[in-house]
């Protein structure tokens, strides 16, 4: 698959809110077919709106169970059927 993740069918993923995530998303979890991370992060946004796009902003990302860190959401290819879980801030310890 390139780069951008065309050229290929899109996966099939589960992504699961927590936090701040879910109450924006007013989901706990839902499925999304998408190629990368960033095309997942839009797809979500036009379906929550409101708040959920400036909350991912600041969300860092696991997929299965794997660190995204600050590789560009572009360049982060999605397995069909990934977990992806999306992490905001979280205060205290």
């Amino acid at each position: 698959m390139t780069a951008t993740g065309r050229g290929q069918a899109a996966a099939r993923v589960t992504v699961r809110y927590w936090a701040a995530a879910r109450d924006a998303a007013g989901v706990a979890e839902e499925t999304v077919v998408a190629h990368t991370l960033a095309e997942l992060l839009t797809v979500v946004a036009a379906r929550h709106g409101a708040t959920l796009p400036a909350v991912l902003r600041r969300c860092s990302y696991l997929v299965d169970d794997q660190p995204v860190g600050r590789r560009d959401p572009a360049r982060v290819l999605l397995p069909d059927g990934a977990v992806i879980e999306a992490l905001p801030p979280f205060a205290g310890g």
